[in-house]
This record gives C-alpha cells, structure tokens and sequence, in this order.
C-alpha cells in the first residue's frame, strides 16, 4: 500500500501520525506544506472539508487526525482486544483532545485582549483541571492511559505535548512525572525513537 501524510511544516496534529507510522515501521512520503507561504494560496478545494492533515492511502483521502491515528492504530496492533477496551481508550482520547481544544481556543483567538482573559483562564482553571486528572490516571495506569500497556492514546499524547506546550508557553508536564513517564515510554520506543531523531526542526 502507498501512504502519503499531507500537512503543515510542523509537529502539532500531524505528529501523532508519524509516531504511529513510525511505531508501524510504514513508509509513506511527508509532504509538507509552508503555513504563510503556500497555505493561503493552496488549492483547499482538493481536500475533504478543505483541512489537512490528510492521509492518502492507495489514493483514497482520509480526514480528521483522530480517525486517522485510530486507522493506523488498528494497523499496528495499538487497540484494545475487545469493544470495552476500545471504549477505555476511546475515552481517554477524547478527554486529551478536549484538553487540546482549549489551548487552541485561545492560541488562535485572533483579540489580543480576548486572548489574554482565555489565557489566564487556561492557567488558572483549565490546565491545572486537566493535569490533576491526567496524572493520576498515568499513575494507576503505571505510565499509561488505558490498560496499563501501550496503546495508542500514549502515542497521541506523546505526539501533541510539544504543540500543546508551545501554545501553552511552558513545559507543563514539569510537575507531572508520571505523565512525562508516558512520553518517555513512547519516546523510547526504538522506531519513534528513530523518527525523532532524524525530523525536521520546527517551532511547534
């Protein structure tokens, strides 16, 4: 099968799913696409929904980064054995993306001063909201989200930290060790490991 990933120059929603080709060991061509200098004047039109990241494989689109990395997932074995086990990572997906969604209200509030009141918001109320219940799942789960192995919402986790610390303007995982123990168990894996070393630099 030929894969090809289509997204922006950075890590942010695309980084999941190189982790998990990577993790596959599935070769695919990474297109990139220049945010300020070729975005706006891209052929949108050519996209479902006109958003990217895109997955195409054998020539078939595919859209939202979720589905996509739950697609992937399933191709190399990062899903529960049964439907509960499904929904328990499901679940925690779900509750990671809410998480990141708030963080993106306020990144891309284009009011500097609307932006500045969700900010503190974020740091006041939201992130620490988050980080509480998220550490202490990491903690029961002995470094992960579900099951208390590897799957694949510790691949997505470890793919976005680094989008959701640079819109957060801080390490946040400073203070959570058995969070940072998810990235670390996901970073060391040998062919994520691989991939992270040879990247390209970006800001976020």
């Amino acid at each position: 099968m030929s894969y090809k990933l289509i997204y922006f120059n950075s890590k942010a929603l695309g980084e999941p799913i190189r982790f998990l080709l990577a993790y596959g060991d599935i070769e695919y061509e990474d297109f990139r696409i220049d945010f300020l200098k070729q975005w706006p004047t891209w052929n949108k039109e050519s996209f479902p929904f006109h958003q990217i990241p895109i997955l195409e494989v054998d020539g078939l689109q595919m859209n939202q980064s979720l589905s996509i990395c739950r697609f992937l997932a399933k191709r190399v074995g990062l899903v529960g054995s049964n439907d509960i086990e499904d929904y328990l990572i499901d679940s925690m997906i779900d509750n990671i993306n809410d998480f990141r969604w708030n963080f993106a209200i306020m990144h891309y509030e284009t009011d500097p001063s609307i932006q500045e009141i969700k900010r503190k918001e974020l740091h006041d109320k939201t992130i620490p909201f988050y980080l509480e219940k998220l550490e202490k799942i990491a903690k029961d789960g002995n470094g992960h989200f579900a099951l208390k192995r590897l799957t694949w919402v510790d691949v997505y986790f470890a793919g976005v930290i680094d989008y959701l610390n640079f819109m957060a303007k801080k390490d946040l995982l400073t203070n959570c060790p058995n969070l940072q123990k998810v990235v670390d168990n996901v970073l060391a894996l040998e062919k994520i490991k691989k991939w992270v070393e040879k990247r390209p630099k970006t800001i976020s």
